[in-house]
């Protein structure tokens, strides 16, 4: 199967940060990829802005680097690339004063689709939100990109919201979140509302539980200062394992339009009730062998931020009803891997005897990394005489096998961008979706820091701290093991 490429009209793309990390690692080399694929028309622009001074010949040389380290099965390209440089522009620019904001003007053609990508820290959204519209360059058609972290509790994401909101209508701007842009995270959407095999399970009634992880092996290195502000809860809970969470729990919405999407996902950040204490075990890892520990890589020996969180959560309403979602993740675990398993009830009735065979659950497997698929582990009669014997056996569908090598399976950057260019908001946060999810997520903060919880130690390379376990062992199940 080969998957179809639908151009994009033509457009100019600011990238402020242009010279950051994100634009190197996954921007740039994203939008290269795309030109490969056609997807980028001739006469299209990406415009870099950032404080470094360089020319634009300059920025067109790290951007090769970036794309040969980061580029993919087509860095190599050399035609390819040659014709990409020739799109990309560089001018200095002052976030908060007034170099480079006319010389900016004078790039960005007003009658073109422009999109301007925020790669920067979130501080400096509002200098350039303001500068872009008093300025005139960005028109009423204009995309804004912001990306997370959008604030640190409920009332800097409102603060946040107001001052884009002073420059910018909501239909323009588009909040990243790059677990959406997932191609298993999209096809959860049609496993569920393309097909009439699983919809009429996916309740309270046929479901017993949903566990969703985000395992990492890396630890905080090099980022600790900011991460120790922030924890797993603000880095990882609020943002991408709530949409996670939504995708997995919501109605289905009239119809796959960016607002009915994000309607029915709103409705279930507010359906969420209070998670108590004692179903939330926080924890920090420590020092190996090989590497150091967490308090090390924060500099912080009297850190209390948890760089593993694992809760229990209930949805208050119909569908969901006493059917718990555990979710987890955590840095410097045993491997890297990020998953939605949902496990169904047993048959109400088993008419097999021990000796044919034990039963085991039914469960649904949604790979997000690594290997992206679907995993559907059912029960079957293992194959011979002698009798029926029963067995577990997955029916597995991995993207790169099903789907053959042909298949292009972008990244998520790639995708999500693309999708700004075509004006198409489903996949992005509106603003009371963030707050919603800020209102959940702030008392259960607050709660701890009250109580002056501290984190749990637990060991490098293990799948977290023990309480974990118990978290699931006393409602009488066990979290999926941890492997890749």
């Amino acid at each position: 199967m080969v998957s179809r490429v639908i151009p994009v009209d033509r457009f100019d793309l600011v990238i402020f940060g242009a010279t950051g990390d994100l634009a190197n690692r996954k921007i740039l080399p994203g939008l290269f990829r795309r030109f490969c694929a056609g997807q980028i028309p001739d006469g299209s622009r990406i415009i870099g802005a950032a404080r470094s001074e360089m020319t634009p010949e300059e920025f067109r040389d790290q951007t090769a680097a970036a794309i040969a380290e980061f580029g993919g099965k087509h860095s190599g390209d050399e035609e390819s690339l040659k014709g990409f440089l020739t799109l990309l522009d560089y001018v200095p620019i002052d976030a908060r004063g007034e170099d480079g904001w006319d010389a900016l003007k004078s790039k960005v053609r007003p009658e073109e689709i422009n999109a301007f990508y925020f790669s920067v820290a979130p501080a400096l959204f509002g200098d350039l939100a303001e500068r872009l519209h008093k300025r005139g360059i960005a028109g009423k058609d204009a995309r804004i990109v912001v990306e997370k972290p959008f604030g640190r509790d409920l009332a800097s994401a409102k603060a946040l919201n107001a001052t884009l909101a002073a420059y910018f209508d909501e239909t323009q701007i588009y909040r990243i979140d790059h677990y959406l842009g997932k191609e298993t995270v999209q096809n959860l959407m049609a496993v569920r509302f393309a097909n009439i095999l699983f919809e009429p399970l996916w309740n309270s009634q046929f479901v017993d539980h949903v566990q969703i992880t985000v395992a990492e092996t890396v630890g905080v290195g090099g980022r600790g200062s900011y991460y120790d502000k922030s924890g797993a809860m603000r880095d990882m809970v609020q943002n991408h394992l709530m949409q996670l969470l939504c995708l997995i729990a919501m109605e289905p919405p009239y119809h796959f339009d960016p607002d009915a999407v994000r309607d029915e996902k709103l409705k279930v950040i507010r359906a969420l009730q209070p998670v108590v204490p004692a179903d939330m075990v926080r924890g920090q890892y420590q020092a190996s062998k090989d590497a150091p520990g967490y308090v090390e890589d924060a500099e912080n020996p009297d850190s209390k931020t948890e760089s593993y969180i694992a809760m229990k959560c209930h949805i208050a309403n119909w569908r969901w009803v006493n059917t718990p979602f555990y979710l987890r993740t955590g840095k410097r675990l045993r491997a890297r891997t990020s998953e939605i398993a949902i496990t169904f009830k047993e048959p109400p009735h088993l008419i097999f005897d021990e000796a044919e065979g034990e039963w085991r659950e039914n469960v649904l497997v949604i790979r997000l990394q690594p290997n992206e698929g679907m995993n559907l582990k059912m029960m079957i009669k293992e194959p011979g005489p002698g009798g029926m014997r029963l067995v577990q056996v997955p029916l597995d569908m991995s993207f790169a096998e099903a789907l053959g090598e042909e298949a292009d399976i972008t990244d998520a950057y790639e995708r999500l961008i693309m999708d700004v260019i075509r004006g198409n908001q489903t996949l992005f946060m509106r603003g009371d979706e963030v707050e919603a999810a800020w209102a959940w997520t702030d008392p259960i903060i607050e709660g701890w820091e009250e109580r002056g919880d501290k984190p749990q130690p637990y060991d490098s390379g293990s799948s977290g701290p023990d309480d974990a376990l118990m978290l699931m062992h006393r409602d009488g199940r066990r979290w999926r093991e941890i492997r890749e």
